[in-house]
């Protein structure tokens, strides 16, 4: 058969109506055990002698058809579902890492991120360096020995900040040194990291995936060697897995997936152009403005800009929030990727972790706000902004960040 488009494929990859009584949804495999028809079949399962399921932990119908459909559509071998991305996160790294290894890193991360790569470092001596990535003799100056991966988000959160993803695995192959991709914030839709040389993906499902704000999850897709190593070993004995009903959730949540994403560009577009002409709005951060810098790495490596918006407004922490507050049907939450609009303060919400010197050489200001544009209409979603951004009292003396 000729290969199918994504369009396609996210909607059929992964799954046969014939194979579960004709149902055209995926069934719910809600069970925590399965049976064996035998103890020598029990026995067979356990030692890795004969396919089928045991424990939901180990492995669920349910879980195996979402897994299957992320590894295509991201073009890896396979994939691991988990609880969360964080779950996703953790399990990756400490299946990279051992005792005093280190690990590069693009300059800005979740914030959680950042939190579990500082525990690393107290608990177990994992160095982690943060640079900006923006030239290969920048990452062979920051490479040690004891370097065990590369981790990378791009666009950055919630800087928006593009890396060139074929420009870091090119090094690190120089290296042997495995590349790990957050692609959260694009979607396998806008941006698939294998394709450009990298290594590992990671999907914080819980955003774009899901795309309902109804789920928490987390996805891991690569090399099914390395993919089985994390299911027998820092998944399975950490236990970070996902549960059925998560899995179904998500799968009905990615046939929309394309749809959902051209709608999420085509709003922040919109709205990017209007921020920009808006006098309290000093900075817009979007991988496809073109006055972006990182505009053309964006165009490479991207469909689409996806639908976060980072921007700057006049004043300090305070009109920050008192934006924020007087928002009317906009909601103040953090996560993105849902149908409604959300906005938050990521220097007191999702990055507050960080230390404040480090937020600093991130980007992350007290007036930097980040927003996720829903599937409303985008005039309306505008007009919202501008009431709030118009209702701002920026003093003289308050004109520059504090």
């Amino acid at each position: 058969m000729k290969e199918r488009r994504f369009e396609t494929e996210v909607v059929h990859v992964g799954y046969d109506s014939k194979e579960h009584l004709g149902s055209l949804s995926s069934p719910i495999f809600q069970t925590s055990t399965f049976t064996f028809e035998s103890a020598e079949q029990g026995e067979k399962r356990f030692a890795g002698e004969e396919a089928g399921f045991v424990y939901s932990r180990l492995g669920n119908p349910t879980v195996s058809t979402l897994q299957d459909r992320i590894a295509a559509l991201e073009n890896g071998e396979a994939a691991l579902g988990f609880s969360s991305g964080m779950a996703a996160v953790s399990a990756t790294l400490i299946a990279l890492t051992k005792a005093h290894d280190h690990i590069l890193c693009s300059q800005g991360l979740y914030g959680c991120t950042f939190g579990l790569l500082s525990m690393m470092e107290d608990k177990y001596d994992i160095q982690s360096d943060y640079i900006s990535m923006e030239s290969e003799e920048q990452i062979r100056e920051t490479i040690r020995p004891e370097t065990s991966c590369i981790y990378v988000e791009t666009p950055i959160n919630p800087t928006m900040k593009v890396i060139d993803l074929e420009m870091v695995a090119r090094v690190a192959k120089e290296y042997e040194i495995p590349v790990v991709v957050d692609n959260t914030f694009s979607s396998p839709y806008l941006q698939r990291p294998l394709d450009l040389g990298c290594d590992i993906v990671i999907h914080s499902a819980t955003k774009y995936i899901g795309g309902h704000g109804d789920v928490v999850a987390g996805l891991l897709i690569g090399k099914e060697e390395f993919i089985s190593e994390v299911a027998m070993t820092t998944q399975k004995d950490v236990g970070g897995v996902m549960s059925p009903f998560d899995a179904w959730l998500l799968l009905r949540g990615l046939k929309t997936l394309p749809i959902r994403m051209e709608r999420h560009s085509e709003t922040a577009e919109k709205v990017v152009e209007q921020l920009k002409a808006h006098p309290k709005v000093t900075q817009v951060y979007y991988p496809f403005d073109p006055d972006n810098p990182d505009y053309h790495i964006a165009k490479k490596q991207m469909r689409l800009g996806a639908g976060v918006i980072s921007f700057e407004i006049r004043g300090g922490k305070k009109e920050a929030q008192e934006f924020l507050n007087r928002l009317s049907f906009l909601k103040i939450a953090v996560s993105l990727g849902d149908a409604e609009t959300i906005i938050q303060h990521p220097a007191t919400m999702t990055h507050a972790v960080v230390p404040e010197d480090r937020r600093e050489k991130m980007g992350i200001s007290n007036t930097l706000i980040r927003m996720s544009c829903g599937l409303e209409a985008w005039e309306d979603i505008w007009s919202d902004l501008e009431q709030s951004l118009n209702h701002i009292n920026v003093a003289e003396t308050t004109m520059t960040q504090d």
